[in-house]
């Protein structure tokens, strides 16, 4: 069933425009009821009208940001519009652009919770604590020990640059290759740039699946074209859990550090 632009009263939408909400709904767009923008429908008709596209995709990342949509879902939704229209991918002068104005926006904004990240999809530093604080207050009137029962795998791709775009970037590819790799249930959090920690379960498989999640982030970063923007390989590693909760802090901190 084809989607129809989310605006009352509007006149018949491009058929670009329709082709890429039915595509983002189907697939990168989490909230069907706020895709629609008119920042949305110009770069659409840029798109359509063979024109510069990093203007209006500007103008969407501001709106996407204004409107609370993290970057992540920002990037993967325009890749989709590209789509529709038969490229292969976004230039990367749009995406560049498009991050610029999502951090323009964001910074007007300011309702980011403080336990999410919009970069990277991911919790926060605070995010991983309180869920460790979970974790830890189950096992106490368990009478199980967490060091025995949980680690963290943390992933370093750090690079040695400084530019916004670039660590937006990086921090989007990491983030979709985390939740690729573990899907829902595990607790993620982006600590610093370029580090990330997942909090998992032990288990025979463990190893293997670290081995597997440093292919995964290879992989995406390839097709988000965000493999020179990071250390390569990744490192991807598992840190032992201390018995007490107060320790277990104490290591997130000095990794947030």
């Amino acid at each position: 069933m084809t989607s129809e632009v989310n605006i009352p009263g509007a006149a018949p939408a491009l058929p670009l425009l329709r082709r890429w909400e039915a595509a983002s709904l189907g697939t990168v767009w989490r909230r069907p009821g706020d895709w629609f923008t008119p920042a949305a429908e110009a770069l659409a008709e840029a798109l359509e009208g063979r024109l510069d596209t990093a203007p209006a995709a500007y103008r969407l990342g501001e709106a996407r940001a204004l409107a609370g949509v993290g970057i992540t879902e920002a990037i993967d939704d325009m890749a989709v519009l590209f789509r529709a229209a038969g490229f292969e991918s976004a230039p990367i002068r749009s995406i560049r652009a498009l991050c610029e104005g999502w951090t323009e926006g964001d910074a007007a904004n300011r309702v980011v919770p403080v336990m999410s990240d919009p970069e990277s999809g991911l919790g926060t530093n605070d995010y991983l604590v309180a869920r460790l604080g979970e974790l830890y207050g189950t096992a106490e009137r368990a009478g199980s020990v967490v060091s025995s029962s949980h680690a963290l795998v943390l992933v370093d791709v750090a690079a040695a640059n400084t530019d916004p775009w670039h660590r937006m970037a990086r921090n989007a590819a990491i983030g979709q290759s985390l939740r690729d790799a573990y899907g829902k249930g595990h607790p993620m959090a982006r600590l610093s740039d370029g580090l990330y920690a997942v909090l998992v379960e032990r288990g025979p498989d463990m190893g293997r699946g670290v081995a597997e999640l440093r292919d995964q982030i290879s992989r995406r970063a390839v097709q988000m074209r965000v493999g020179n923007l990071m250390r390569q390989p990744p490192r991807v590693w598992i840190e032992s859990l201390p018995d007490g909760h107060d320790y277990a802090v104490e290591l997130v901190d000095s990794l947030h550090r």
